[in-house]
């Protein structure tokens, strides 16, 4: 057998487009989890408050724009996109370092990114992400998650 057959493959993060300044923004659904799933290493108030305040500045340095997050036991579900000079893999992986950093998580190696291609497919994945805590069972009612944040204006609705 081939020793490429063995090697691990390296998620590719690349956007397979490059838009001008000022252009339509590409938008990603992002799924970041811990190295070890199952056990609550992220839905507890003092990693989320870690969490929020990284979102916010963040946002506030441009070094991504994110809209939508939600954070359960054992992994996180974003929307986002990475208009600035640095390409998106370098910024999670930067953000995965400094959360690790200042809390006790734990990151696996790579993360998962889906491009959004409409508005109705990105509205599609906020709800998503917003009704994620229900359909886990942790809740009954997405308004009830203490562990989700959006940007302001942004409106969300269990129905």
């Amino acid at each position: 057998m081939s020793e490429e057959i063995h090697r691990r493959k390296r998620l590719c993060h690349e956007s397979p487009f490059t838009f001008a300044s000022g252009s339509l923004r590409e938008v990603y659904f992002l799924t970041i989890c811990t190295k070890e799933r199952g056990p609550n290493q992220l839905a507890k108030p003092e990693v989320w408050k870690v969490i929020l305040e990284s979102i916010e500045d963040r946002n506030r340095r441009e070094l991504w724009n994110c809209s939508v997050f939600v954070a359960m036991p054992d992994h996180v579900h974003l929307l986002a996109s990475f208009d600035g000079p640095e390409k998106m893999g370098f910024v999670i992986t930067q953000w995965k370092r400094w959360i690790a950093h200042n809390t006790d998580v734990r990151w696996q190696r790579d993360f998962f990114d889906h491009r959004l291609r409409s508005f109705e497919s990105a509205a599609g994945k906020a709800r998503y992400i917003y009704l994620n805590p229900v359909r886990g069972g942790l809740v009954n009612g997405a308004e009830k998650w203490p562990y989700f944040w959006k940007r302001d204006g942004l409106p969300m609705r269990d129905r």
